[in-house]
């Protein structure tokens, strides 16, 4: 089935900049239910995972839409807004333990951390293989909650949870390293016993805040509103968290590769490098983003992206993707580069909701209507 180029808006680099991105769509890529993920098993066949919303994962592969679902949580999900299954990780020995990780809300709304093991073959996981991780509690409010998961070059598991919803984050969760998970991104080791709630993961003793004292030894950053996405790069290791502001700005956090951990990215005091809260700035030991954008002309809300290490569009390697929600813009952020160096690559009118890599290194984009592309540049 040949590829069909979407004109979704005008690519508004200018003369001699990078080349424009283009949304690329086959037929077939628009038969999903509010996808809010999509990514590979790096089992070395090719397949492409979407997931739901609703709970539930379903597979692409070589164009195909597969019949039935990979996994069907349907009945331990709770849907709706933000809320929903959120995100999907494989085990990076997925190939031979054939274990992955999902982050969803249940009844009532608290966060779950839970591993599933596929069949033999990796060609379906039954719910009944569940082992939870983690259990968050969550406000009432049914938004920001977080759910982004990605696993490291040191193994480890990195989980980005939202700060509990509520304007200005009321209960100054993001902000604390003692009190819940809220506002921050956890490091774990899932090839570990023990110092879990459920005795499933352990915490590596390299985290900056293990072992204290009262703690939470999982916390890995915090002063953050609403991950939503994190990735690595996979050529340089370097952790990208695209944080939601609430009202001014929306910003791109990156870490080195090799970091220790322990910053905080100033939320619920500061919104990128607004100051959200006069009383307590400027915030000592708040680290700035690497690059943010305000909410002029629409944008509201960033879906945070992957660097692109494909093969098929040269010019776009090493530049990090990502776009508004709202607005339907996409950027890219070369590597070191600041907010100075951000480029506008194209405005749509599509309402991203994640983007995610072939195991080639080929980016991907689904849309909250149920769309998914192939991210091109030429």
């Amino acid at each position: 089935m040949a590829a069909i180029v979407l004109a979704l808006g005008a690519p508004l680099s200018a003369a001699g900049a990078e080349p424009p991105i283009t949304l690329s769509q086959r037929a077939a890529y628009t038969r999903f239910d509010a996808p809010t993920q999509i990514t590979n098993a790096g089992d070395g066949t090719n397949r492409l995972f979407i997931v739901e919303r609703r709970g539930t994962v379903r597979v692409l592969l070589d164009g195909a839409l597969q019949s039935g679902w990979f996994l069907d949580l349907r009945t331990a999900v709770e849907d709706g807004g933000e809320r929903g299954l959120l995100g999907l990780a494989f085990d990076p020995r997925f190939e031979s333990n054939r274990r992955l990780y999902v982050y969803y809300t249940r009844n009532g709304g608290d966060v779950v951390v839970a591993r599933y093991t596929a069949n033999s073959a990796g060609t379906t996981v039954s719910a009944t293989t569940v082992r939870p991780l983690l259990l968050i509690e969550h406000s009432a409010e049914n938004n920001h909650n977080g759910g982004s998961l990605a696993f490291g070059r040191d193994g480890y598991l990195y989980i980005g949870v939202g700060d509990g919803g509520g304007g200005g984050d009321p209960e100054n969760d993001a902000q604390s390293t003692t009190r819940n998970f809220l506002g921050k991104v956890l490091r774990i080791n899932v090839n570990g016993t023990g110092a879990g709630t459920y005795d499933t993961y352990s915490i590596p003793s390299s985290n900056p805040f293990a072992g204290s004292t009262p703690g939470l030894g999982e916390i890995w950053a915090y002063g953050l509103r609403n991950p939503w996405r994190t990735s690595f790069d996979r050529g340089t290791g370097r952790f990208y968290i695209a944080d939601v502001g609430q009202g001014r700005r929306e910003e791109v956090d990156r870490e080195p590769s090799g970091f220790t951990g322990g910053r905080n990215y100033g939320w619920n005091v500061m919104e990128g490098t607004f100051c959200n809260d006069s009383s307590r700035c400027p915030l000592a030991g708040d680290v700035l983003p690497a690059a943010e954008y305000t909410h002029d002309d629409g944008n509201c809300s960033i879906t945070g992206g992957y660097v692109y290490r494909g093969t098929a569009f040269p010019k776009l390697v090493g530049h990090y993707v990502f776009a508004d929600f709202c607005s339907g813009r996409i950027w890219s952020l070369p590597q070191g580069g600041t907010t100075a160096d951000m480029e506008l690559r194209r405005d749509t009118t599509e309402r991203i909701s994640s983007f995610g890599e072939s195991e080639g290194g080929e980016l991907y984009a689904v849309t909250i209507d149920g769309k998914v592309f192939r991210v091109e540049a030429r």
